[in-house]
């Protein structure tokens, strides 16, 4: 007579995913996820002196938040604050020094009170140029431009934001469809968009949100210092190829970041705002 055999147990996985525990916070609260939702908040604003860090300054403005800008440069951070309304009030704060160092950002939450919100657009596409031609340093150079911004923003929302608060990080569309001469600003901005994952997964039982815009050419005065592109003719050919015919504006860039702030179920993502430039 046979004795039926018996399967081996299966091995216990341990999840990597914290359980719900007692001393969790409660479910992320449900709130209107429209912009409106800003109102009252406050919001730090690393590199919002130009471009798509100061539309989004003025666009949360508009909707009643207050903002912190933090930028390396005194004299753009003064032109740069008096171009928002609230100045006079209290509602917009200025911080000069590199958005890469805790400490700065540290200062910029203990003159705010109380962050609800973090934008990280600093660090430009330092280290561009073919593989062979880059040095040691420069490939430093391209991933502290990006990476020790977002760490150092990461460490101190990790630290300071309350739950329901969010943190968004800058990415660009040529992580997706990458060019010659780009392997190390590319690396960088790639690696921002790995970090917001991983950030999303380790601070989802804090109830804190990490998301990140992967935008496409931006009218920006970052865009305009490159050669051959100083000019409102030149932009618009540059533009006129693409799939709605011209580059988009800070604004409308602007509120892809707003709305990843606003909307309390986004988190881990990587949202394309592109004019369908990555479809071409």
């Amino acid at each position: 007579m046979s004795t039926p055999s018996t399967a081996p147990a299966t091995p216990t996985v341990p999840s990597t995913r914290s359980a719900p525990t007692a001393s969790s916070p409660s479910p992320m609260p449900v709130r209107t996820p429209l912009p409106s939702a800003l109102a009252g908040t406050t919001a730090v604003l690393v590199g919002g002196t130009s471009g798509i860090g100061l539309a989004a300054g003025v666009l949360l403005r508009t909707v009643g938040a207050r903002v912190v800008l933090v930028g390396r440069d005194p004299g753009r951070l003064r032109a740069a604050a008096a171009r928002l309304p609230g100045r006079a009030s209290g509602d917009v704060l200025e911080v000069a020094g590199d958005g890469g160092d805790e400490r700065v950002l540290a200062e910029a939450f203990d003159l705010a009170g109380e962050v609800d919100h973090v934008l990280v657009t600093a660090g430009g596409i330092a280290g561009a140029g073919p593989l062979a031609a880059l040095t040691a340093e420069g490939i430093r150079t391209a991933l502290d431009s990006r990476l020790q911004a977002a760490f150092a923003a990461a460490r101190i929302a990790a630290a300071r934001l309350p739950a329901g608060g969010s943190l968004t990080f800058s990415s660009g569309i040529l992580v997706a469809r990458p060019a010659p001469g780009m392997t190390a600003p590319l690396s960088a901005a790639g690696a921002v968009e790995t970090l917001t994952k991983a950030l999303a997964v380790e601070l989802a039982p804090s109830r804190r949100r990490v998301n990140a815009v992967r935008f496409g050419r931006i009218d920006t005065p970052l865009w305009r210092s490159h050669p051959g592109m100083d000019s409102d003719a030149a932009i618009a050919a540059a533009g006129a190829t693409h799939p709605l015919g011209r580059f988009g504006t800070p604004e409308e860039a602007a509120s892809a970041a707003l709305f990843l702030m606003a909307n309390p179920y986004m988190t881990g993502q990587v949202l394309t705002l592109d004019g369908g430039e990555t479809l071409a």
